[in-house]
């Protein structure tokens, strides 16, 4: 399996890879430092400094990026100058967590730490809260035919599966789906509807099936992968991030964008309808 260094960054904590079919860029961030990134392949990698931390950046069917800010969901225009608060969920002790986007086009999003949640957002602003007492949501994924809901839970080392209404929004009947010899990362899921996995404190991708079974594992040469997504024109390359923080000695590929081409074909990403 061939892994490439798709960006030689130092990040101390690459998160929410996202590819951005409308560019066909990658939208990533590193939280410590308060940055988002868009990275055009085989060019370069923009950064865009924020005042707060910044877990994710999705594009937007408007225009713009929407970005999950410590503080809550803030809406930007496509120049990245103008920012409009559209959800304000200011909290102590809470982060920015995970954050995907649904086929209808709502964005859901986690806190992380001690009373953390799971959270809904629509287009117009409106919240519900899908999921409470989540100290480490670190990742949210759905099944190729929208019924089924993966969350990846980094304090209870698993991953989860809820029955998921694609029409209303609804996830219900949380159940395990398989447990985690590590720390559970970020995760995508391909058309096939296997689950690809970074597990934090292992170095490894992992690919399981619908069923929960491991399908396969494949070492990094990076020691702690937090995110991956599908992306390239055809959807067939999986770009990962990782982190620098809680690595004791770093070694090139740590901190960087790691790229495995002709893996699977991913499931198309969407935007968010705010």
């Amino acid at each position: 399996m061939q892994v490439e260094l798709a960006v030689p960054a130092a990040a101390r904590s690459g998160r929410a890879p996202t590819w951005d079919i409308g560019t066909d860029t990658l939208l990533w961030t590193d939280p410590p430092t308060r940055s988002a990134h868009r990275f055009v392949p085989g060019r370069t990698d923009h950064a865009m400094e924020l005042p707060q931390q910044v877990s994710a950046a999705k594009t937007r069917s408007h225009g713009g990026l929407a970005m999950h800010l410590d503080e809550g969901i803030a809406l930007f225009d496509s120049t990245g100058s103008q920012r409009t608060w559209l959800i304000y969920w200011a909290r102590e002790g809470a982060e920015a967590g995970a954050t995907m986007i649904d086929a209808k086009g709502r964005l859901w999003a986690t806190t992380l730490g001690e009373g953390g949640w799971l959270v809904r957002v629509t287009g117009e602003g409106s919240a519900h809260i899908a999921l409470k007492d989540l100290p480490a949501g670190n990742g949210i994924a759905w099944s190729p035919d929208n019924t089924r809901m993966y969350l990846s839970d980094g304090a209870a080392r698993r991953v989860d599966v809820l029955d998921f209404d694609l029409t209303t929004g609804d996830c219900t009947n949380r159940r395990p789906l398989f447990e985690v010899d590590g720390e559970p990362g970020g995760l995508a899921v391909d058309a096939s509807g296997h689950l690809w996995l970074t597990v934090r404190d292992r170095g490894e991708l992992r690919c399981y099936t619908p069923a929960g079974d491991l399908d396969r594992t494949i070492p990094l040469p990076a020691q702690r992968p937090t995110d991956c997504c599908f992306g390239g024109p055809d959807l067939t390359r999986l770009y990962i991030t990782t982190a620098t923080d809680e690595v004791s000695e770093p070694a090139e590929a740590d901190g960087s964008i790691l790229v495995i081409p002709n893996l699977a074909t991913g499931v198309r990403p969407y935007s968010f309808a705010g």
